[in-house]
């Protein structure tokens, strides 16, 4: 688990609910509410947890569960995903396989984000379609992967006058 100070709270409850159910809980941080940190450390190191096989799934908490789910997604074999409710906590694990799940602290209430949390750990990753495009999303990774080690030889189309 990780979160940013918004999400200290939510993260908190959410841990504690984990522990309380039979769930063993690594908290990556942030240790302390009242400070103000940057959430791409925090979903940064849980999606490395995650890849490195420290952890099966991650759990991230930040304001709206949105800037730590895009940090945490950086890291190769990572699909994190901002949840807000049991249905798409459910479909995210079900359908894009996530293998961390998103909350926002400001965003999704206690209850919620419990029985979210919930949803996403009972939901199984489903096969046959869902297969096919998990593989394109992990070749997309491949295809950035070997743009990044390439350096920075492309103009960025927004700066060079292109548009996106």
């Amino acid at each position: 688990m990780g979160s940013d100070h918004a999400g200290y709270d939510l993260k908190v409850v959410l841990a504690e609910h984990l522990v309380g159910t039979g769930h063993e809980v690594t908290d990556l941080g942030t240790g302390n509410d009242r400070d103000s940190v940057d959430y791409p450390d925090f979903g940064a190191a849980v999606g490395r947890a995650v890849v490195a096989g420290q952890a099966d799934l991650g759990v991230c908490v930040c304001g709206t569960g949105i800037g730590i789910s895009i940090a945490a997604n950086k890291v190769p074999g990572v699909r994190a995903a901002v949840v807000h409710d049991v249905t798409t906590a459910s479909l995210a694990r079900q359908h894009n396989h996530a293998n961390v799940v998103c909350l926002g602290g400001r965003t999704v209430g206690e209850a919620t984000a419990v029985d979210a949390l919930d949803a996403f750990l009972a939901a199984v990753p489903q096969h046959g379609r869902h297969d096919r495009r998990i593989e394109e999303i992990t070749e997309l990774e491949r295809s950035a992967a070997g743009v990044a080690d390439r350096g920075n030889d492309r103009p960025d189309p927004v700066t060079a006058g292109g548009s996106r």
